[in-house]
């Protein structure tokens, strides 16, 4: 069961078609856009894997159908929006991701792309956890008298570890004093995306 839920972790295309979502209704072909105009670089496959996303989510309950729409000559397109259940296991799934450091770090850019979908506070706590993991990992006792040729890999992962752990401690402290914000209503965030598309 662990393993699973590492593998379902790791479905970041999924994770940003749930993420996009939270700012309103939206086709497959807009998410593909979405993703491209803000370089999400973590999605891959484009566009066939939003697709894909979209059919594992609907099955799953996370997204329904909103509407289906036509423009012009074009193929009609259906339009899908989160349920509650989605935005449920959006939440608890970014603040996992948030929470738990991954052994190279890569599901940490898109859980920070999605951290909005949590409370300022909450996104902090997660954090919280992290770094403590972070700097118990960083901990690490070895043999004296080893040559550093043989520990160069350990030093590199320890200080790794440690700058991840300085920078979190810099965004907990924004959060923590209000210097970092988002609307508690991310529909908000669908104007941001107007003014991509106008650049």
């Amino acid at each position: 069961m662990r393993d699973a839920m590492k593998k379902a972790d790791r479905d970041v295309n999924a994770l940003t078609v749930l993420g996009l979502l939270m700012t309103g209704p939206r086709h497959t072909y807009e998410m593909h856009l979405m993703i491209e105009r803000t370089h999400k670089d973590f999605v891959t496959g484009l566009p066939r894997s939003i697709y894909h996303a979209a059919e594992r989510l609907l099955a799953a309950g996370h997204i329904r159908i909103a509407a289906t729409t036509r423009d012009g000559g074009r193929p009609e397109r259906t339009v899908y929006e989160l349920t509650d259940a989605g935005r449920r296991h959006l939440r608890e799934w970014v603040r996992r991701l948030l929470a738990q450091p991954d052994p190279n770090s890569t599901l940490l850019v898109p859980a920070l792309n999605f951290a909005g979908c949590l409370t300022p506070a909450e996104v902090a706590s997660a954090l919280r956890d992290r770094r403590a993991s972070l700097v118990r990992r960083t901990e690490v006792s070895l043999p004296p008298g080893l040559p550093r040729l043989l520990t160069l890999e350990v030093e590199y992962e320890t200080n790794r570890l440690s700058a991840e752990a300085t920078w979190l401690a810099g965004v907990i402290e924004d959060l923590d004093a209000g210097r970092l914000t988002w609307p508690a209503d991310l529909t908000e965030l669908a104007d941001i995306e107007e003014l991509i598309r106008e650049n």
